[in-house]
């Protein structure tokens, strides 16, 4: 048996993680995050008109040094998988290749979201060590991209991104995924405008490069509520992903299931601690985080990684700082795994799983 890779509350009874697991849900502090997502840097090549991290980015990164002894620290710890993401675009750090090396010769899992522009400067590391790549491309052609994606000049990396994503699919030991945030603006004149005409031929595309999957997502705002797309785009993006089903293995991420399902911005949540927030947590230059949600608030920051030690922040920190039912009002990927953990602790969670299979929970 094996798990989807959007199956994030199947991934709880995975056995390598599941006493971790039992002992969160049972109320209880984890002597350490089983899964890590680090944010080199908040550097970024990229100027994207919907970038959710826009007003974070560019605002500082881990020295070479520093980053290097996180990565040590990381294992010392325990930690069984570690997601490269940001903010920023984490590839773009000199010091990102030490650490997917450092990381993957002890065992640890890999995972890295980029915009693909400096695979080809990572491209053997990334092929030895990463668990998955995920480039978000949002786009089937150079026009698009420089629409949706231009860099700091207006210009569009779209041929380049597509040629490295080749050049990785050929060597890759793990999984590559193309990403694809739906965007839908309404310009000026009434007409509507984005990339939501390219979802197909952006799946032919991801398929041609070689790539394993095509993730299909919505967009938030910026207080992380879904953004949701009138029924004329939507039937269409529908349309598209049911033909790209035919073509690649497509991935719906609970976002565009969310918008297909019309669930709306707001998400309720009645309990008062995230037991996630045990078993997960988000490192960057301005701190660690309770969650990438949370990525800038100071209401949800645990510490500052860039002085201290992240196992003596983890240590000394309180995860229950942020409240779900007041905090977390927005689409959270992991509401239903803390649902899970509920069920865990009352004693009807579901048989463990015989083997681990995707520690990326």
């Amino acid at each position: 048996m094996t798990i989807d890779r959007m199956d994030l509350t199947g991934k709880l009874y995975q056995p390598g993680l599941y006493s971790s697991v039992v002992h969160v849900a049972s109320g209880n502090r984890s002597d350490n995050p089983l899964v890590v997502d680090l944010d080199p840097t908040t550097f970024c090549d990229l100027a994207c008109p919907e970038c959710i991290s826009g007003k974070l980015l560019n605002q500082g990164r881990f020295t070479p040094e520093r980053l290097s002894e996180l990565a040590g620290e990381l294992v010392e710890m325990g930690v069984r998988a570690v997601i490269l993401i940001g903010g920023g675009e984490p590839l773009a750090h000199r010091g990102t290749r030490h650490v997917i090396e450092t990381l993957g010769a002890a065992g640890v899992r890999i995972g890295v979201v980029t915009n693909g522009t400096m695979i080809d400067h990572n491209l053997d590391a990334l092929a030895a060590y990463a668990s998955w790549v995920r480039v978000s491309v949002d786009a089937a052609t150079p026009e698009t991209f420089r629409s949706v994606r231009p860099d700091r000049k207006g210009g569009s990396a779209f041929d380049r991104v597509i040629a490295n994503m080749r050049g990785l699919a050929r060597v890759k030991t793990g999984a590559l995924g193309y990403s694809f945030l739906v965007v839908a603006r309404r310009a000026a004149d009434g007409t509507i405008e984005g990339n939501h005409r390219e979802v197909f031929e952006a799946a032919r595309l991801a398929r041609d490069i070689g790539c394993d999957y095509f993730e299909v997502k919505a967009l938030f705002d910026e207080g992380h509520h879904i953004v949701g797309l009138g029924d004329e785009v939507l039937g269409s993006v529908s349309e598209q992903i049911e033909k790209a089903r035919a073509v690649i293995d497509v991935v719906n991420s609970s976002t565009m299931d969310s918008v297909r399902r019309h669930d709306g911005p707001v998400q309720p949540k009645s309990y008062h601690r995230c037991g996630i927030t045990e078993l997960r947590t988000l490192v960057t230059p301005s701190g660690v985080y309770v969650c990438p949600y949370h990525r800038g608030n100071p209401a949800a920051r645990l510490g500052d990684a860039v002085t201290e030690p992240l196992p003596e922040i983890w240590r000394r920190s309180d995860r229950g700082i942020v409240d779900p039912s007041r905090d977390c009002a927005f689409h959270c990927a992991r509401h239903g795994s803390n649902l899970e953990l509920g069920e865990i602790a009352a004693g009807r969670g579901r048989a463990v799983l015989p083997e681990d299979h995707d520690l990326f929970l």
